[in-house]
């Protein structure tokens, strides 16, 4: 039996064909999820096909004395998983799939989820197992089968007819060994009673941050003394609570007192505590909530939470206004990235370490976030409890910058777009969100919208969390920094979007690291003086180019032509646009003629666009694709500055062929290395 919490990462197939017997305990309640849930959970999978893995969730159990584990939170999408993977069995054999689509799930002989005292879920089970046809199991006229388990399958088909263009092999070979789920298995002295008790009123799972944060804390309650670890056990519980609300701003999960000290007295956008002591000694001890260290217990303390104790009149402002660009533990895994370069990248040297050894290395896939904590911050350092507070203040301060000075959407406004604003206090009954960097609300040539367009373009580049490494470039540019100057952070954008361009993406050769790219050299590089003869050319085109060439050129265009108040690419704004259109298309209709290849795959003939556009456009020549696209453009709406050149092109001289891709191709291009001109 286990007397600590037990972690282990496990895929689809190796969850579900480890040999486990699980058993979903009478107090549970009925399987419930419905269409929206199950819907989600595939297209979420679908749409995350690019990346190596994807993290569903966790899985809490705990290991009776007969070897069953006993399933105390995540049943609901382990129920769905087991539904999901016989629904791809039996679509598989039904419709006469491939033989390779049928091996796929060859392994599944039966489910290993069991219902404790309910024997019509079982009988369920078995027969959608064994490929009972869906019209029986809903023609039910004896009553032996559970409707919503037999709803769930239903619905889990329907969702597998729906994922687009994905073959139902690549799908289920991606959901088997990439799609992953963490088990949690609990000591064997939990009070199982009290803690399904603290899971059910919160309906979620456990995260990866709280299991993180009850590591954390279990160092300093085993390193530190006294009252000096009370104050420490506090100090990150009330920090961690404080940042894990990536929504918020942080400076509202503090008391009104304790904003005056820690961001700026009548400001709140100042940081001003120097260290993890000065922000314990700001934090007000009078309202404590209880230090709690097993998971159950930081669950409870979640549910305490609330912030009840951080009331005032300035605290009116609506909770939902902001959604972020990450969530928190891959947020996390960036602060700790920052934290190694902050404290260890300056004395590498000191202590005889290369530049990266400390964080160059450390992944933003959050799937083994626990293990990459314990490598980086706890494992073979002299003072783990000091390297643990220290984190946590680089925490506190990467945040605040956080919701300063990086994009965020911002769903209070008409038109649901993003914005760059930090909190500002005026008076006990005034506060509100401005610019960060100025008061021109809808000025193009504001610095406030340049900074803005730039991140933009860097975030929608990378949808993928583990591949935003320009976030890790902004906090650690903004920690070191003693006053963030605008145009001196707009000037370390452009630099490390030229750095993307033309040390990576378009160099020739390998190009740089992206770690030496935001740790290897003073903020100020940049490339300059590049020609044509710098790039490699087979880089800009179809299919080795990369999204944030499209998006870095589209910001060019944006900011050449901002200064024409009448220009329709004022409204321009990025989104998240993933395929590749051929404006001449590789496919034309019947009646075109195709064009050659060592033109078709070009710069020139190449842009950015979102995948509907794409799948309803691709095969049409440029005049049709034209009138599609005029409507758009009456509406104000353009979905790549590019393809708009490329429209007025066609349009001015009325064609489209291999004269024009050319002629655009080296405007474009020209446009690119003018951006390193010094």
């Amino acid at each position: 039996m286990s007397n600590t919490n037990e972690v282990k990462e496990f895929s689809v197939q190796g969850l579900l064909g480890s040999g486990n017997n699980y058993l979903v305990p009478m107090y549970q309640r009925n399987y419930s999820w419905g269409e929206g849930q199950i819907t989600q959970l595939v297209r979420d999978i679908a749409d995350s096909m690019t990346a190596n893995n994807y993290y569903i969730g966790t899985l809490i159990v705990y290991r009776r004395e007969d070897g069953h584990l006993e399933v105390i939170d995540g049943q609901q999408r382990f129920t769905t998983l087991s539904l999901l993977i016989s629904a791809i069995k039996n679509q598989a054999v039904e419709y006469k799939r491939t033989k390779t689509s049928r091996k796929v799930t060859t392994w599944y002989k039966s489910p290993n989820i069991n219902f404790e005292s309910r024997y019509k879920s079982q009988a369920t089970f078995t027969a959608i197992s064994e490929g009972l046809p869906l019209k029986k199991l809903q023609s039910d006229e004896k009553n032996e089968f559970n409707e919503d388990l037999v709803s769930g399958y239903d619905l889990c088909l329907k969702a597998l007819a729906e994922i687009g263009n994905v073959k139902l092999t690549e799908f289920a070979n991606y959901l088997l060994n990439h799609v992953k789920i963490m088990q949690v298995e609990v000591p064997d002295d939990t009070d199982l009673n009290h803690y399904f008790e603290i899971m059910n009123s919160r309906g979620e799972q456990l995260e990866k941050h709280e299991v993180l944060k009850a590591e954390l804390m279990s160092v300093l309650q085993s390193k530190l003394r006294g009252a000096k670890r009370e104050k420490a056990l506090y100090t990150l519980n009330r920090v961690w609570e404080a940042c894990a609300n990536m929504e918020r701003y942080v400076q509202y999960e503090f008391t009104v007192a304790e904003r005056h000290k820690i961001f700026g007295k009548n400001d709140w956008g100042r940081f001003t505590v120097d260290n993890f002591n000065a922000l314990s000694d700001a934090l007000d001890t009078d309202d404590k909530i209880a230090i709690r260290l097993s998971i159950s217990e930081i669950l409870d303390n979640r549910s305490q939470s609330d912030n009840s104790f951080l009331k005032d009149e300035a605290d009116k402002l609506e909770e939902d206004r902001f959604s972020s660009v990450i969530n928190f533990s891959n947020f996390l895994l960036h602060v700790l990235r920052v934290y190694c370069g902050e404290y260890w990248y300056g004395v590498g040297e000191e202590h005889g370490l290369p530049s990266n050894e400390k964080g160059s290395d450390i992944s933003l896939d959050d799937k083994n976030l626990i293990k990459t904590f314990q490598n980086k911050l706890l494992d073979n350092v002299e003072s783990p409890a000091q390297e643990v507070m220290d984190f946590v203040f680089c925490l506190l301060k990467c945040k605040f910058q956080f919701d300063q000075f990086v994009i965020k959407r911002e769903l209070s406004t008409a038109n649901d777009g993003w914005s760059l604003k930090k909190l500002r206090y005026y008076n006990k009954k005034s506060v509100s969100f401005i610019n960060t960097f100025d008061t021109n609300e809808n000025r193009a040539d504001s610095v406030n919208q340049d900074i803005l367009m730039l991140l933009s373009a860097f975030h929608v580049s990378t949808p993928t969390l583990a591949y935003k490494h320009w976030l890790t470039g902004v906090l650690y540019f903004l920690i070191e920094q003693d006053e963030i100057n605008p145009q001196n952070y707009l000037r370390y954008l452009n630099n490390l979007a030229k750095r993307y361009i033309f040390d990576h993406f378009l160099c020739i050769g390998e190009g740089d690291e992206y770690a030496d790219m935001i740790f290897g050299s003073d903020f100020e590089y940049t490339p300059e003086n590049k020609d044509f003869e710098d790039l490699d050319v087979a880089k800009l085109n179809y299919p080795n180019i990369k999204a944030f060439v499209f998006n870095y050129l589209d910001y060019l265009l944006w900011k050449e032509n901002k200064d024409d108040k009448n220009s329709r690419m004022l409204d321009f704004e990025f989104s998240f646009r993933s395929s590749v259109e051929h404006f001449y298309p590789q496919h034309p209709m019947k009646g075109h003629e195709p064009l050659d290849e060592d033109y078709l795959h070009q710069f020139g003939n190449l842009c950015l666009i979102s995948h509907n556009k794409n799948s309803r456009l691709s095969n049409m020549p440029p005049d049709t694709k034209l009138e599609d696209i005029k409507v758009t453009l009456s509406n104000n709406k353009i979905d790549s500055l590019k393809l708009h050149k490329m429209m007025q092109m066609t349009l001015s001289e009325c064609k489209w062929g291999k004269e024009q891709i050319h002629k655009h191709g080296e405007e474009m291009i020209e446009l690119l290395l003018s951006s390193t001109d010094s």
